[in-house]
């Protein structure tokens, strides 16, 4: 008996392969537990142009994020923070102002969970934050920090 295996079985296959069973083993425990189908030609076309499909979503959201990657590295933002008395900022500036910041001036909407600065940002000046936006892909967004 041919199965479409659905998930990874250990010792098996990976989810996508085709593999021959024994009819028992593929009937009572593969297909019953969900970790297979039957390997009918319907079932095969099906799951290769769904692996074709989510090939293209991927090169379109590759390409997305690339031209948003080019766009960001352009923009600078402005963020004024209350000023001590000896001219440091009261806290740092933190992904959640920087993500408010992007959204308010520009209408880019970006999570704060995709800026990657390691340190905090406690000086008034410029600063360069590196934004993680998935599938290898990083944008570098100018932050201009400014006291009031």
């Amino acid at each position: 008996m041919k199965v479409l295996l659905i998930k990874d079985v250990k010792s098996l296959g990976n989810a996508g392969d085709v593999k021959e069973v024994k009819p028992g083993y593929g009937q009572n425990f593969l297909i019953k537990k969900g970790f297979a189908k039957p390997a009918t030609p319907e079932i095969i076309a099906e799951h290769e142009a769904d692996i074709k499909r989510r090939a293209e979503e991927e090169k379109a959201e590759i390409a997305r994020l690339t031209e948003m990657a080019e766009k960001l590295d352009k923009i600078e933002i402005i963020i004024t923070k209350k000023l001590g008395q000896n001219g440091h900022l009261f806290g740092a500036v933190t992904k959640d102002e920087i993500a408010q910041a992007l959204q308010e001036q520009q209408k880019i909407e970006i999570d704060k969970k995709h800026i990657t600065d390691k340190t905090a940002i406690k000086t008034v000046g410029e600063h360069n934050v590196d934004l993680k936006l998935g599938h290898g892909i990083h944008a570098t967004l100018h932050v201009d920090v400014q006291g009031e």
